[in-house]
């Protein structure tokens, strides 16, 4: 159902969206035993006609017809956007993905539920399943067309472009070095990982001999040793001691200036809420021709 209009709009696609839509129909797979059509949304940024994509979420899906058509709960949507919008401030809902061949009739049923909550919404679908070497990822508009005299909704393939970050490029290029065929190769988080353990493990090994040595010389089972005992009471005292007045004073803080943001956070919310509420009753008030208004309020 992808027609051969040339959208106008211009796409940037994060690798963070292909790795997370991945990961979903894999899960999905996995649990079911076999491939199954895994739906989502995405978010991202939007100026103008240059739209961003950066990011996405899953979301609830129940069967509609024998024609695997799916029917969004809407509720889960709304209180997933409602949690998104908590952490990611500047992002906003931008449409949807799923999973499979060519666009056909049932993701215009899905997309056209997505047209109630955004207008003009984006279209992404990826094929886990082709046997080509390129990016299995097409990103579509919806447009309507005049088709035997009646208006009928078509996709629009759009042209988009990989847009990265540092994370993401550090996390594109550990999953690309360790699933290519053949390759034996870390990335560079693995070595970095590895480098960790590898140290970790030999501290562990070299606190265990001393340790086993003083256990010996309680036992009687090897000869006392001042010089190795001064050696290892020294090491002891060069470890930070956590039970000092400092340290405890130290972390205090810390814990209530956690406390404290996340309290001045709920506050600045509250009066955000409180200053839109306050808004709206001046200007009912206004268009009653009352003359009173009321301030609003700073949370500072």
């Amino acid at each position: 159902m992808a027609s051969e209009i040339t959208g106008s709009v211009s796409v940037a696609l994060h690798p963070l969206v292909i790795l997370n839509i991945s990961d979903h129909w894999i899960r999905v797979r996995s649990q079911q035993g076999r491939p199954m059509q895994v739906i989502g949304a995405l978010i991202g940024k939007q100026e103008g006609r240059n739209i961003e994509v950066m990011n996405s979420f899953e979301l609830l899906s129940h069967p509609a017809d024998e024609q695997q058509a799916h029917n969004i709960d809407m509720e889960y949507y709304y209180a997933k956007e409602e949690q998104f919008k908590q952490v990611f401030k500047d992002m906003e809902f931008l449409g949807w993905y799923t999973t499979g061949g060519p666009p056909d009739h049932s993701d215009i049923h899905v997309h056209k539920q997505v047209c109630e909550i955004i207008d003009s919404p984006l279209f992404l679908k990826l094929d886990p399943l082709t046997k080509q070497t390129d990016l299995p990822v097409s990103v579509y508009e919806s447009v309507i067309d005049i088709i035997n005299g009646e208006a009928t909704m078509l996709f629009a393939e759009l042209a988009y472009t990989l847009a990265t970050e540092e994370a993401e490029r550090i996390g594109v290029d550990h999953v690309a070095r360790m699933t290519a065929p053949g390759a034996g190769g870390n990335s560079t988080v693995a070595e970095h990982l590895i480098a960790q353990h590898s140290a970790i493990k030999m501290l562990h090994s070299r606190v265990k001999v001393i340790l086993d040595y003083v256990k010996a010389v309680q036992s009687g089972e090897v000869p006392f040793s001042h010089e190795i005992l001064r050696e290892a009471n020294a090491l002891c005292h060069r470890l930070p001691v956590l039970s000092t007045i400092e340290f405890k004073t130290d972390f205090h803080d810390q814990c209530n200036d956690v406390g404290l943001m996340a309290y001045l956070g709920a506050i600045t919310k509250a009066c955000n809420s409180m200053n839109r509420f306050l808004s709206k009753f001046n200007i009912l008030y206004d268009g009653h021709g009352n003359g009173r208004r009321i301030r609003g309020i700073m949370p500072f």
